[in-house]
């Protein structure tokens, strides 16, 4: 089958790709939503579960503006220029992938006092939460157009010989 350069990346020199470019952005992104959804029920806002999340946040927004400067440099950049995207459906699976330093970012900014100083912690709080929901939302819209054969997109042959399946 031919893959989205999402899911070639992620094939690629395994298991560290997968790792450093999903496992550890999405156990960050999970350890958030479980950290936050349980602050926000229990409204201990200063206990060792707000700080797990603060420094998760940080750290994730940290590790995937490595990630993101990266890719820019090394693939997103290139395909453009060289015109080496395999359709829209590859375009949108990677561009997905790397919205994900928006909220990413945006958390460790927050958490790290530099926006929205001027914030209730409430509303940081919410904040926060929305930052958690938005990466959520961006990472699987990237997984699934990642698994889609691009070649639907691009009226390309998709590689598939249906008489043999």
């Amino acid at each position: 089958m031919n893959m989205t350069h999402y899911m070639g990346l992620l094939a690629d020199n395994q298991p560290w790709n997968l790792i450093i470019f999903m496992a550890i952005p999405v156990i960050c992104a999970e350890t958030l939503a479980i950290s936050e959804f349980a602050i926000l029920f229990t409204r201990n806002l200063d206990g060792t579960l707000r700080k797990v999340n603060r420094v998760v946040g940080i750290f994730a927004g940290l590790y995937f503006t490595g990630i993101f400067i990266y890719l820019m440099k090394t693939a997103y950049i290139p395909l453009t220029v060289s015109g080496e995207w395999k359709g829209w459906i590859d375009v949108v699976a990677v561009t997905f992938y790397l919205l994900g330093i928006v909220p990413f970012l945006g958390m460790a900014l927050l958490d790290l006092g530099i926006i929205f100083r001027n914030k209730t912690v409430e509303e940081k709080l919410k904040i926060h939460a929305i930052f958690v929901s938005i990466f959520l939302v961006v990472a699987h819209v990237a997984m699934i157009f990642g698994m889609v054969d691009p070649a639907l997109g691009s009226g390309a042959s998709s590689g598939h010989d249906m008489m043999n399946m």
